[in-house]
């Protein structure tokens, strides 16, 4: 099979799946489901690397001391519930504002903190 024939039949199969979903009855439902599973499975994937990062560094972190290690812990938890209330906070204008900000600080906080590791 060439890589033309292959390309086309890859658009056909998109092209009936997103036909299958806008036609049947429950495709969107389908669709929702899929789309929270493969989220739910990028969020675990995030932290199953955040894990194994922490235990390779585990001694560094320790070494920040208690003020710098609560800040980033903070900003961190930030971050988090941030990102779970995205669909909230971006209903309103304020809401987009809060969540750009908190991104912003929690990230800078973050950022930050490695930077100041660096220094010493």
């Amino acid at each position: 099979m060439n890589k033309v024939t292959a390309t086309i039949r890859n658009i056909v199969i998109v092209l009936v799946i997103a036909a299958a979903i806008a036609i049947l009855p429950g495709g969107g439902t389908a669709a929702r489901l899929v789309g929270a599973a493969i989220t739910l499975a990028f969020l675990g994937s995030l932290a199953w690397v955040g894990s194994i990062l922490y235990r390779e560094h585990r001694d560094s972190i320790y070494l920040l001391g208690d003020g710098r290690r609560a800040i980033a812990y903070f900003a961190i938890a930030v971050l988090t519930v941030t990102i779970i209330a995205t669909h909230r906070l971006w209903q309103t204008p304020m809401g987009e504002i809060a969540w750009l900000v908190l991104i912003g600080l929690s990230v800078y906080a973050v950022a930050a903190v490695a930077w100041a590791s660096r220094r010493q």
